[in-house]
């Protein structure tokens, strides 16, 4: 890279560190040569110096300086032949500069602790370093559908400005316990994070609560299942984590099949269901002009709600 950049952190990358963000988009970079360019002053956001380990901000600006060339120092473990063609199968839209999956409900984006396979792993598929797509965005878990990525730094960085600047639309499908009232609206509810790990929960709260973050949900009805459940296609204006299914629950109507955010009627009317949540359709600015539309099939776990309340595809016209 010959000259400064000012590149802004995106809804999904709040909380993220650093390092880490940087080495999403230049995979070249060791933690040394991190810690140099922060030291240095080189580093900063929205103007202030920064520290390799300081969490980033949804919407903060990064001043990234020319970066050292160079290769990883111990490549990542090349995938099976079957794992690059399981990651392959799932390529809905691929072109120079964007990369667009159809993640599978149980399949992390990116590891942990507990998560050894995870679509950050195999990327591995389309090569290492330079070659290597970024991840631009995340979907939980449980949560099938378009994921969005970007074959080069340069796109990473265009298609995160899109994301924090509200230029993508993004639409999910989901069915919810319930006669949702009124059949469209807005959900204006900050949210704020407890707990850890496994049993981290975003909660509605106060908007002065220092960690309230702004989370706006806009809700449609598509279709109705008597009393029993609705299938509604959401709109997040904001991307804070677990934003549906958190706003979903705090409107009495949670998302069928959660194990998380849920109540007792909703465990009862999900029966043997998964997470009833699905990435249906994003839509953005290309990086190389113009717009891209991708939309994903309905996933297994999805056709086995549709099946179970009998929602037709034809009703979404």
């Amino acid at each position: 890279m010959a000259e400064v950049k000012l590149l802004p952190v995106a809804p999904a990358e709040e909380g993220m560190r650093l390092d880490r963000w940087l080495r999403r988009r230049w995979p070249h970079l060791t933690q040394i040569q991190i810690l140099k360019l922060a030291r240095s002053g080189q580093l900063r956001q929205d103007g202030a110096r920064v520290k390799a380990d300081t969490r980033l901000s949804s919407g903060a600006v990064i001043r990234v300086p020319p970066l050292p060339e160079g290769r990883p120092e111990s490549p990542k473990a090349e995938i099976s032949p079957r794992d690059a063609a399981f990651v392959r199968g799932l390529v809905l839209y691929e072109d120079d500069e964007v990369l667009a999956l159809n993640k599978p409900a149980g399949l992390a984006v990116q590891g942990g602790t507990k998560t050894h396979n995870h679509i950050d792993r195999l990327l591995s598929a389309w090569g290492e370093g330079a070659s290597r797509p970024r991840l631009t965005h995340r979907l939980d878990r449980d949560t099938s559908g378009v994921l969005l990525l970007a074959k080069t730094a340069d796109a990473a960085a265009f298609l995160a400005g899109g994301f924090a600047r509200r230029r993508a639309e993004k639409i999910y499908w989901a069915l919810v316990e319930g006669n949702t009232q009124p059949a469209q609206g807005v959900i204006e509810l900050p949210l704020a994070k407890i707990g850890v790990d496994d049993r981290e929960r975003m909660v509605p709260t106060d908007p002065k609560d220092p960690a309230a973050k702004t989370a706006v949900t806009e809700f449609e009805v598509v279709s109705r299942a008597g009393p029993r459940a609705a299938w509604l296609a959401l709109r997040p204006l904001t991307g804070r984590t677990h934003q549906l299914r958190a706003h979903l629950l705090a409107i009495g109507h949670p998302i069928l099949g959660d194990p998380k955010y849920n109540t007792p009627q909703s465990i009862a009317a999900s029966g043997e269901l998964k997470l009833q949540l699905h990435a249906r359709r994003l839509r953005t600015p290309h990086p190389s002009g113009g717009m891209i539309e991708v939309e994903a099939p309905l996933s297994p776990e999805m056709r086995a709600g549709f099946a179970r309340f009998g929602f037709e595809l034809s009703e979404a016209s």
